[in-house]
């Protein structure tokens, strides 16, 4: 669900600034964060980290999209 909502934040993103209508790219926010939150919510249920730790959490979705990305989120790898 985080990489779901990842991704299409970033799509929405990139074509709301290429479409030059700026003002879509903020449906980034309810698209990330409502993939990530139902993921918290309903399938993990646990209280998602952007609660109390905003920052770190936003950054955290991002390094993990990376490891999926590149196959690394199983191992015990630092990045």
């Amino acid at each position: 669900m985080h990489a779901i909502g990842t991704l299409l934040g970033l799509m929405v993103l990139v074509v709301a600034f290429a479409t030059h209508h700026p003002w879509y790219a903020l449906l980034w926010i309810p698209l990330g964060y409502g993939f990530a939150w139902t993921g918290h919510f309903l399938l993990e249920k646990n209280t998602p980290a952007t609660f109390g730790h905003p920052f770190w959490a936003f950054i955290s979705d991002f390094r993990m999209l990376a490891l999926m990305v590149t196959g690394r989120l199983g191992s015990r790898q630092k990045m």
